[in-house]
């Protein structure tokens, strides 16, 4: 069932804005009632709102700093609302506020409750002890995070490890190359063994896949990517090391420094992250067939009790740590916060992209689709993985690997089958090439923002890409010739 909008009564310029690409269908959810986007319909116009989003997060603190500091939270909200208003007014605030109830509800509050429980609890650990960032010891942090990644979230990992990894590195004056080799394994590659790692691999799991076939098909290329990337940045660091010459250590940080070689304060908060973990872990598992309409949005059971225990878990951290502990962690609140501003208006702006990219070949992205099969309609495992990585470089790359999970065409049984090797391949892209931008997952964007409030320089927006264009493009070449060819 289909229906015209109030707009459609414009005579010449309403046609010409359909022959643009700006006026969708607007139809019925299948017995539903609820208005839904087609994105096959879109033109890519819609997109330049998000567009803009990424352009002034890698542009506005190159060229004003100051600026944008104070006010990237309305920078974000302006191109949301550039979005939202012309969508509103040619498509009617209906699906307007349909959209946007079903992207805050079903994707912003549960993204950002996610990642405010998991920086808070692990920011209750602090590492105590006589750590100095040596080459041997800041490989040996990578090594310990890129293995808990599978088990406790990229996010998880990242955000236990990385002020304990800064504060063993505090006078080195290198140390921007080892926050970035962080975000490439910690935060993003070594979330690739089990779906409990990265969100593209638990929308597998609730589709069917089983639970370990992560463990033994991502395995191998995990591990080369894992030991290449080590072997370099051991390499590189111990270069930058050696031309440092013997760290120093001011006297006021003599004074402070612990007596002991290694110790753990907040420890109930490693129980806490435990707890986090099984949360997420039970939203996937728990089907109680309960949900609740908010203006055609269904809100289920098993997600909002996943959200109120990570509130809780995030609630008892608060209570169960000191605060001194919390301050001399050097914890606080702006990562967070920023995150929080800046994803709220990616995640509006990007209405239309995943909309037309839902909307497969008959899209205005209709060509990457196709781009992924023969003629013959057999896939083309090596294009799955660049398609599905490019675009889950700057889209979210949860529904960026539903898109080419659909696009094969083909039920679990075959995929974990006889295509395990298509499935290996969406499934590395969207994992793997996260790391490519900071945008590309969650905790890239926390450990850059950590870093910088705690003094560490880092790379800008393109200058990020720099180094992901130098480091680990060339890996996933390799990756595609050993796995995908």
């Amino acid at each position: 069932m289909e229906f015209k909008p109030w707009f459609s009564k414009i005579t010449a310029s309403g046609l010409f804005m359909v022959l643009m690409g700006l006026f969708p269908t607007v139809a019925l959810a299948a017995g539903a009632g609820a208005p839904h986007l087609e994105g096959k319909d879109l033109g890519l116009i819609w997109v330049i709102p998000f567009a803009c989003m990424l352009l002034s997060i890698a542009i506005f603190p190159l060229v004003a700093p100051h600026f944008w500091h104070k006010n990237f939270g309305k920078v974000s909200g302006f191109w949301a609302v550039s979005f939202l208003i012309p969508f509103t007014i040619f498509f009617g605030y209906e699906l307007a506020l349909y959209e946007t109830l079903h992207v805050g509800l079903l994707e912003y509050f549960p993204f950002i409750i996610l990642l405010f429980s998991l920086f808070t609890v692990a920011g209750g650990v602090r590492v105590r002890g006589k750590l100095t960032g040596t080459p041997i010891l800041n490989t040996i942090i990578l090594l310990i995070g890129t293995a808990l990644a599978s088990f406790m979230g990229t996010t998880g990992a990242a955000m236990l490890l990385i002020r304990p990894l800064i504060r063993a590195m505090e006078h080195r004056k290198h140390k921007t190359h080892t926050v970035v080799f962080f975000i490439f394994l910690v935060a993003n590659i070594g979330g690739s063994l089990t779906p409990l790692g990265d969100p593209p691999l638990f929308l597998g799991f609730l589709k069917g896949v089983d639970f370990f076939w992560p463990t033994v098909h991502m395995f191998l290329p995990m591990l080369f990517l894992s030991i290449v990337l080590l072997l370099l940045y051991f390499a590189l660091d111990s270069f930058l090391y050696n031309r440092e010459g013997p760290i120093t250590t001011a006297p006021e940080a003599e004074e402070s420094t612990d007596d002991v070689s290694f110790a753990l304060d907040g420890k109930i908060n490693l129980l806490l992250l435990v707890g986090v973990v099984a949360a997420v872990l039970m939203s996937g598992v728990w089907k109680p067939g309960i949900s609740f309409d908010i203006y055609y949005v269904h809100v289920e059971l098993q997600n909002i009790v996943r959200d109120v225990i990570l509130l809780m878990l995030a609630y008892l951290s608060l209570k169960l740590t000191n605060d001194q502990s919390r301050k001399d962690n050097g914890f606080n609140w702006f990562p967070i916060l920023e995150v929080g501003k800046l994803f709220i208006g990616i995640f509006i702006t990007i209405i239309p992209a995943i909309a037309i990219l839902k909307a497969g070949t008959s899209g205005a992205l209709g060509v990457i689709v196709e781009s992924v099969s023969t003629p013959e309609g057999e896939p083309v495992n090596y294009m799955y993985f660049w398609a599905t990585g490019i675009l889950s470089s700057f889209l979210d790359n949860a529904p960026t690997y539903l898109v080419f999970f659909n696009t094969t065409g083909s039920d679990v049984a075959t995929l974990t089958g006889e295509l395990s090797n298509t499935l290996l391949a969406i499934s590395a892209g969207a994992v793997f090439m996260g790391a490519n931008t900071y945008v590309g997952n969650a905790p890239n964007f926390m450990v850059r923002s950590i870093a910088e409030e705690s003094g560490v320089p880092m790379p800008s927006f393109f200058g990020y890409m720099l180094w992901s264009g130098a480091v680990l493009i060339p890996c996933f070449v390799l990756l595609t010739f050993m796995f995908f060819i």
